[in-house]
């Protein structure tokens, strides 16, 4: 749809990158100056939980959605190089969330909270189970030890679609948990209109925009005339 209105994925790409950046700065501030900062061990197991958001952001969705982008950031790069980065990204991006998840779980553990009671949670372990599923089936099907050209060229579109699925339940899975985070130190005393809670939902908004600028990079076609081998904008029917 983006290319049948005339728009190219270039500006998007740059918007995201900005907005990347600045979300990036804002979960780390929250998390470092107003939480009081990261650990994988201490007593404090607040600092373990900090470091959830931290890696879900940066390192799940931001990371996965450069991947995502490769193709579109950098046009001129040979296919099989954009290809390469673009798989390595993912498996770096489903690593760090993996990681995130446990701190997650290490600190409900340590805390005697309980575990996955939540939408959040339900929805978290199932986008990344599904992440992990679509990267399984691009690295058989495009990579090693590759699927036949037809079989690949009839995937592709799937495989396009099914990634920008994955991509917006990630998205959404992230707004339940600053809401969800949000909420609960609210209930706890925190001023609902204080500096704080207006970095989370800051935060947030930034979280939703970059989201929104990536999957319009994703399916405008790229700046120059000629798409990558096999990976052309999503076509639209009508």
């Amino acid at each position: 749809m983006a290319g049948a209105l005339g728009v190219k994925a270039t500006p998007f790409t740059y918007a995201a990158h900005a907005l990347a950046a600045a979300a990036a700065v804002m979960v780390l501030v929250w998390c470092i100056h107003f939480r009081g900062g990261l650990a994988f061990e201490a007593v404090n197991k607040n600092l373990i939980f900090n470091v959830h958001p931290v890696l879900m952001l940066i390192g799940y969705i931001i990371l996965g959605s450069e991947a995502i982008m490769i193709y579109k950031s950098f046009p001129g790069l040979k296919h099989d190089t954009a290809k390469l980065i673009h798989l390595i990204l993912h498996a770096i991006a489903i690593v760090l969330g993996a990681v995130g998840i446990y701190c997650a779980f290490k600190n409900h553990n340590e805390s005697g909270i309980a575990n996955l009671y939540s939408l959040h949670s339900w929805l978290g372990i199932g986008a990344i189970s599904l992440y992990g599923i679509q990267w399984i089936f691009g690295f058989v099907t495009f990579f090693f030890p590759g699927a036949a050209p037809d079989v690949r060229r009839g995937a592709l579109p799937w495989h396009a679609l099914f990634g920008l699925f994955v991509y917006i339940l990630t998205l959404a899975t992230a707004q339940l948990g600053f809401l969800e985070k949000l909420t609960f130190l609210e209930s706890s005393g925190l001023d609902k209109y204080g500096t704080e809670a207006l970095l989370v939902n800051c935060t947030a908004l930034v979280v939703v925009l970059f989201g929104a600028t990536v999957v319009v990079a994703a399916v405008a076609p790229a700046a120059k005339v000629e798409e990558p081998e096999g990976y052309a904008p999503i076509p639209v029917v009508g």
